[in-house]
């Protein structure tokens, strides 16, 4: 058996005679590098160097290209990923989820993590406490009051599409849809962060310690569902069908 083989063989066993640590692995993964990151732009925000040295000319280069055109595409995502319609959107689909599907533990999952993200994007704002660009690059002089670390429309649209994609994808993934979410996620979050920027109301590093955050709460989210789908496998499959095995989650014992 060569090293590599045995050291696989290795690790399955383990895995094998240690379920926890198999049903928490992939959320405790995610949860380490979103804050790595995130505390790694942190760093960079407070000592004004490595990354957020190219936040005031990335965000000049973007504020020198605008046209009517995209400003108006970008303005409209931008509001729609704001705190007054994504909220409304999020509840009105996770009760059609709810009923139609008539299962409560996926959107009671969705619902909580963008609850959790608002909270934490509201503390590290104002623990961080980081101004906003100047007002004259903002599309609107004056119409964000808020601290600027991190992007707080950025942490909203990519934790609900990154915890959508799992909830959605994680019972009966295949390849089309698997690959379906992973393009409309990325574009969802490039677009809303891209919004952001365009329309000079962030810098660089605070959507991208917003999308850092986000992947740390996918993570937590997965602990949670891995862990009661474990517990109760029935969680969240609709009333008379059995509880799908793609997942790989082992039983209790």
């Amino acid at each position: 058996m060569s090293s590599g083989s045995e050291w696989r063989a290795r690790g399955s066993a383990w895995l094998r005679a240690h379920p926890v640590a198999r049903v928490t692995g992939p959320g405790i993964v995610l949860i380490g590098f979103g804050l790595a990151v995130f505390f790694g732009l942190l760093d960079a925000v407070q000592e004004r160097d490595d990354l957020s040295a190219a936040d005031l000319p990335v965000l000049e280069w973007l504020v020198d290209r605008r046209g009517p055109v995209a400003t108006r595409v970008l303005e409209a995502i931008t509001f729609v990923s704001g705190p007054m319609v994504l909220p409304i959107l999020v509840a009105v689909a996770c009760g059609a989820w709810a009923i139609v599907r008539r299962e409560w533990w996926r959107p009671l999952l969705l619902v909580g993590a963008m609850i959790g993200s608002t909270l934490i994007s509201l503390a590290v704002k104002g623990l961080v406490n980081r101004p906003r660009p100047p007002e004259e690059t903002m599309h609107l002089p004056g119409s964000e009051s808020t601290a600027s670390f991190p992007s707080g429309h950025t942490i909203g649209a990519a934790t609900l599409l990154l915890v959508a994609a799992y909830l959605t994808t994680s019972r009966r993934h295949s390849r089309g849809r698997v690959v379906g979410w992973a393009v409309g996620t990325f574009v969802g979050v490039v677009l809303v962060a891209l919004s952001r920027l365009y329309l000079g109301y962030h810098f660089l590093t605070d959507v991208l310690a917003a999308m850092a955050l986000a992947v740390a709460i996918l993570g937590a989210v997965t602990i949670v569902d891995r862990v009661h789908l474990w517990h109760h496998p029935q969680a969240g499959a609709p009333p008379g069908q059995p509880a799908t095995s793609e997942r790989g989650v082992p039983g209790p014992g």
